[in-house]
């Protein structure tokens, strides 16, 4: 016997979700409909999806973005509580990583001196990089960092060539929820590979930068956020002038680490000692 289905309404009154919702989640794959008719496009459920729907809810309630959601939900056994688990443990890093940034920006508003963050310096020589460069805002920038990276190592792999160091990112200017700012993610290689496209080439300089390592836990926005203020405020403080842009450089566990891993450094230039 055929199981009786029921209306995108009566889902709704079920489930408590919106029909604007119950719409979004079909969309994206996450709550199709078990027949939509063709001619009115009226969309009809089986009894059994006011449960997806009902877990649904309940998952978006704990703030999980839908494709977390849809990896939970379609997880085989404990493998779904599993991946929920491992959701929520991100989420109290991030947590706690923001907690430091907050902590930070507490000092400087206090006019205290903030140690947070234990800055160093070291010399970086002549490299030869490959760079993709776009104006972004903070929404913007997780995907082009990603895109651009991408770009650069699919020019190296087809030259045949390698990274000479890690890659890196230089910010031209503020980054943030309310404003763009340029950004080049940049590939050292000691190859002899030309311009291509989107990709440039330059030759970078030899330099010494001041510098602070960072964990993957302090990966977030706000945590790096913080480290660019604090080292971007170092050499005035230490008698050095700036001689370029704040950097990121990511090392190549940053996917793969534990929390407490070294997975990057937030750098400036230095030009000499004023005094």
């Amino acid at each position: 016997m055929e199981e009786e289905l029921i209306t995108i309404g009566e889902l709704a009154a079920r489930s408590r979700l919106s029909l604007k919702a119950l719409r979004l989640y079909g969309e994206r794959g996450l709550l199709r409909p078990a027949r939509t008719d063709p001619g009115s496009g009226v969309r009809r459920y089986g009894p059994g999806q006011v449960e997806r729907a009902r877990r649904i809810a309940l998952l978006r309630s704990a703030g999980l973005p839908l494709a977390r959601i849809a990896a939970v939900l379609d997880a085989d056994g404990a493998e779904g509580e599993q991946r929920l688990l491992a959701y929520w443990r991100e989420q109290e890093d991030a947590h706690a990583a923001r907690r430091e940034a907050v902590g930070y920006a507490r000092a400087v508003l206090m006019g205290r001196n903030p140690t947070v963050y234990e800055i160093s310096e070291r010399d970086v020589p002549e490299q030869q990089v490959l760079f993709v460069r776009r104006h972004v805002d903070a929404a913007a920038l997780p995907g082009f960092l990603a895109e651009a990276s991408q770009l650069l190592f699919d020019r190296l792999g087809q030259a045949g060539a390698c990274l000479s160091g890690p890659l890196f990112a230089d910010y031209h200017g503020l980054v943030s929820e309310d404003s763009a700012a340029l950004v080049e993610v940049c590939a050292p290689t000691e190859a002899a590979i030309g311009p291509d496209g989107p990709i440039g080439v330059r030759v970078e300089p030899a330099h010494r930068e001041a510098y602070t390592e960072l964990t993957r836990r302090q990966g977030d926005f706000a945590t790096m956020a913080a480290a660019h203020d604090a080292v971007a405020a170092w050499p005035a403080a230490h008698g050095y002038e700036r001689a370029g842009c704040n950097r990121e450089v990511y090392h190549p566990n940053w996917a793969t680490a534990a929390p407490e891993e070294h997975v990057a450094d937030v750098a400036v230039p230095l030009r000499g000692a004023t005094g």
